[in-house]
């Protein structure tokens, strides 16, 4: 069951009307939450939005029969799911519905950890990610290109940090949950 962090970094907020500039993935330890391959960044300035969304679904078997092919784990993934559902469909390519299989978000970990907040929960009010991503599309217009890789790959850092943080202590607040409420379970 490979998991991936998954993102996009889009010409704004509105699939039908922006484009998707860059898809990033990369392959994540299924027990610690941890990179164990590379960093893929598909860009459209290079190609397209259209051959990137073809490269996506060759390199990570989204697409694949077996819903365990590719897990991804984001941080809003509500949001990627409409954009590359959307902008394949817009590009007469394969449909590719990210929620409709297995998915880890860690957003609603973000936030229950600011107090049951949505205002205040994303990964730059939570982690060391330095600002949020509203500077892409002017960057993406000024062919700042440059900017845009380099805050990709500061908000991919950020969030295998957080990833790897809560797969090293969520496993022990079950067991200080059994104790607590006397649950006896084996685990198999």
């Amino acid at each position: 069951m490979p998991q991936y962090y998954l993102d996009i970094e889009t010409t704004g907020l509105n699939p039908l009307a922006d484009k998707i500039v860059t898809i990033q993935y990369q392959e994540l330890d299924r027990t610690t939450g941890e990179a164990i391959g590379d960093l893929n960044i598909l860009r459209a300035w290079e190609s397209s939005e259209k051959e990137i969304i073809e490269q996506f679904i060759l390199g990570s078997r989204v697409l694949d029969p077996y819903p365990f092919s590719f897990v991804p784990i984001g941080f809003n993934l509500n949001f990627e799911h409409n954009f590359l559902k959307t902008r394949s469909e817009k590009n007469e390519l394969p449909s590719i519905d990210i929620l409709s299989h297995p998915f880890l978000d860690l957003r609603i970990i973000g936030v229950i950890m600011n107090k049951g907040e949505f205002k205040g929960s994303g990964l730059d009010k939570l982690t060391g990610k330095e600002r949020n991503g509203s500077q892409i599309p002017t960057w993406y217009q000024n062919k700042e290109f440059d900017k845009i890789i380099e805050y990709i790959k500061m908000e991919t850092r950020e969030f295998i940090k957080f990833n790897a943080w809560i797969y090293k202590r969520l496993p022990n607040l079950l067991t200080q949950f059994r104790e607590e409420n006397n649950i006896n379970k084996k685990e198999f």
